[in-house]
């Protein structure tokens, strides 16, 4: 049986005028693979796009189907519970105290048969891109020296935003931090939240995702690096614990890098 179906905002009714309101007709879809399904966990998931009809036009979708791809969390620790519920309840973690992250459209899980099925749908973010695309590689996504600098302070802002509320992504790579300009500035948006987690103790979470970006941030110049840890502490002028905060990150990396 499924379990209490979850529909976002004002999204059951385009769900139900697109024949998609119910998890076996969402389960039964006919579509492209988005992305190949991954099969590993003693499950498989897979994801495809969809654009749905609206009275304003159409709206992209991303539906995420799983079946048996669990992972096991301390609440959890025998029979685990469905990656994307996972997912699903973070989003709504990071929603409620305004960070900006995915709009979630449809959630819901079931059991037939002993197999263990989940779905997850969220809105397309429309105009954003991922921070690993080459137009920010190359660095033709930027007007000028000034823009660039206010999207490594829009991205840090976010990050100390999540932190303030004990929050690790734990996988804050650059293909994971979506961002679209807005007139000179930029609007933020952080996905993939499986791995998210709260942190009794900030400073791990800080000490690790400030970690996992400037390994993964390899285009970036130390200069970049060195901005946006600045803007990340909000000081023009590194005091000494920010100082130290910053060298246990460059020892790390340097040692992962032999």
């Amino acid at each position: 049986m499924t379990m209490s179906d979850y529909f976002g905002d004002d999204w059951k009714k385009t769900l139900e005028a697109n024949s998609l309101a119910s998890f076996d007709q969402i389960w039964d879809l006919k579509a492209d693979w988005f992305e190949e399904p991954n099969i590993r966990r003693g499950g498989w998931s897979g994801v495809v796009k969809v654009d749905l009809d609206t009275p304003s036009g159409k709206v992209g979708v991303f539906i995420k189907r799983q079946e048996n791809h669990i992972t096991k969390t301390p609440f959890h620790p025998i029979k685990g519970r469905p990656t994307f519920e996972r997912e699903f309840n973070n989003i709504l973690r990071l929603r409620k105290h305004k960070l900006p992250t995915l709009t979630p459209v449809y959630f819901a899980k079931r059991t037939i048969n002993g197999d263990l099925q989940a779905i997850l749908i969220t809105e397309e973010l429309s105009g954003y891109m991922p921070l690993e695309s080459d137009d920010f590689q190359s660095g033709k996504a930027f007007k000028n020296k000034e823009h660039k600098h206010r999207l490594f302070k829009s991205v840090a802002n976010v990050l100390r935003d999540m932190h303030h509320h004990h929050y690790q992504h734990n996988c804050f790579y650059l293909k994971h931090i979506f961002v679209k300009p807005v007139d000179d500035s930029w609007d933020v948006k952080i996905i993939d939240l499986e791995k998210l987690k709260w942190s009794f103790i900030k400073n791990k979470a800080i000490y690790r995702d400030l970690l996992t970006l400037h390994r993964h941030a390899q285009s970036w110049s130390k200069k970049d690096h060195i901005a946006v840890f600045r803007y990340y502490v909000e000081e023009s002028k590194l005091s000494d614990n920010s100082k130290a905060l910053w060298h246990a990150v460059e020892k790390k990396m340097l040692k992962k890098g032999r």
